[in-house]
């Protein structure tokens, strides 16, 4: 018996014989952890949209036009003010002719090729950084975004988001007297949910409704959990009584069911409040959020399960 247990092997120190390190070469390392392919990127480091991660291809145009690759709201921006494009030689930025004119590391420039960690300086505040990344760059880079302005777990955009881009949203539709409409929702006796079915389903259906909103409107517009079980919509160059046209057809939509298959007799509503520029005095992101929140409060005084527009007469 002492024999047998000499001959056993001895267990190395912090190791076990249940998880074994496994031994890989050189090779696969380097190819499972380094990606050799180099691309373009430009990094919001001022302004708007701080932190964000735009991907160059051939060519971005960069301004303050609703169809330009990458919309910037600043004063000092031109519609079409500068463009990154591909050349023979690499990556290239052009002034656009811009009334305010563009700069690169601090001089003013017509065009420029572009190196990595250049900063391109245009407007009041924007400043972006070229960069050149590979993918697992990009992956960090879209992770630490995501991570700061999404809601972990409808994947929605967040209430810090919505405020600080509402302020840029609002200054846009006032400046150019374009029509912007915001969408306050919230899930009616959500908490009898909680009760009933468990946490764990009240979760599930909280992504079923971001799922139904991301759905519901158009590429441009902006969704996002404001908070518990309210939402907000905010819809660009969209009339009020558009918004509550896509308000109402949300609704019903949610109303319809059943929202989970699996617990088809689950069946819930939401109460909507719209409220948009132009019109009825409203200067401000501030006073925007305030005008769709009380016509939210309205539709559910009204009974829950319905839409109110504000300044538009409650005709039940």
């Amino acid at each position: 018996m002492s024999d047998e247990r000499h001959k056993r092997p001895k267990r190395p120190t912090g190791e076990s014989f249940e998880d074994p390190t496994e031994t890989l070469a050189g090779d696969e390392i380097a190819s499972g952890l380094v990606s050799k392919r180099q691309q373009a990127y430009l990094i919001v480091v001022s302004g708007g949209r701080v932190g964000e991660m735009v991907r160059v291809d051939e060519r971005l145009v960069i301004g303050r036009a609703i169809d330009v690759d990458f919309r910037v709201d600043d004063a000092g921006v031109s519609k079409r003010h500068v463009e990154i494009c591909k050349t023979d030689t690499g990556m290239e930025v052009r002034d656009l002719g811009s009334r305010n004119g563009t700069f690169l590391n601090g001089e003013r420039l017509e065009r420029q090729q572009l190196r990595d960690g250049d900063k391109i300086y245009f407007g009041s505040t924007t400043i972006l950084k070229f960069s050149l990344a590979d993918e697992l760059d990009e992956s960090f880079q879209k992770h630490m975004f995501d991570a700061a302005l999404r809601d972990g777990l409808t994947s929605l955009f967040n209430r810090r988001y919505l405020e600080d881009q509402l302020e840029v949203e609002v200054s846009y539709a006032l400046r150019h007297v374009i029509p912007l409409s915001l969408v306050m929702i919230d899930v009616d006796h959500f908490k009898d949910v909680n009760d009933t079915y468990g946490h764990p389903v009240g979760d599930r259906v909280l992504r079923a409704i971001a799922d139904c909103l991301r759905g519901a409107i158009r590429r441009e517009d902006l969704a996002t959990r404001y908070g518990g079980e309210e939402f907000a919509l905010v819809c660009r160059a969209t009339p009020a009584e558009v918004a509550t046209m896509v308000a109402d057809r949300i609704r019903s939509t949610l109303a319809r069911g059943p929202l989970l298959p699996d617990i088809p007799e689950l069946h819930l509503t939401v109460s909507a409040g719209v409220a948009a520029l132009p019109g009825h005095e409203l200067r401000s992101a501030d006073e925007l959020v305030a005008a769709a929140d009380a016509a939210l409060y309205r539709a559910k005084d009204a009974g829950r399960d319905c839409v109110r527009c504000h300044g538009v007469d409650d005709k039940g």
